[in-house]
């Protein structure tokens, strides 16, 4: 089971890491198109500035899932620091536990609600649903709750599959 889940987070950071790299080139060639039709051609193109919108939303969800998959996100540990070993660890598994109830109900639930709510309203310049946007929140959701069940796990068998990745 371990290496099944090794393989898997690799493979999850592989595509989010590819997914956040195209994001970021596309923004960039966006931008720098829109600054050239604008000062250059004198006569801007409306689109790029909805699609760079739109895509640093998406930015910003595979971002919170790579950083989520890596451990790498902001923590607070001046508090958690404070407790005895054992009280650490239950508090750990606590705090993965609220952050698992809480992406669940706010990205997954809450995301597929706005999703949902959102389908008849369309973008101003390029008239595609909002929901499309919306979209991301949701699946980032889900690979956040399906990452929080392996830190869980790792929590609670005491393996960082992340360091077992760094061995081989």
């Amino acid at each position: 089971m371990k290496q099944n889940l090794i393989k898997l987070q690799k493979a999850i950071n592989y595509i989010l890491a590819r997914i956040a790299a195209l994001l970021l080139i596309a923004m960039t060639i966006l931008v720098i198109y829109q600054v050239f039709t604008r000062y250059v051609l004198n006569n801007p193109a409306d689109f790029t500035e909805e699609i760079v919108r739109y895509t640093l939303i998406w930015l910003g969800f595979v971002g919170a899932a790579y950083a989520f998959s890596t451990r790498e996100h902001i923590a607070l540990e001046f508090f958690r620091d404070k407790f005895p070993p054992a009280g650490k660890h239950v508090l750990i598994i606590a705090m993965d536990v609220l952050i698992l109830a809480t992406v669940f109900a706010i990205m997954v639930v809450g995301g597929i609600k706005l999703v949902y709510s959102a389908r008849m309203e369309f973008s101003p310049i390029l008239h595609i649903s909002r929901s499309l946007v919306y979209t991301m929140g949701p699946v980032s959701g889900i690979l956040i709750c399906f990452l929080q069940i392996v830190h869980i796990w790792e929590d609670v068998t005491g393996i960082d599959l992340n360091k077992e990745k760094e061995a081989e």
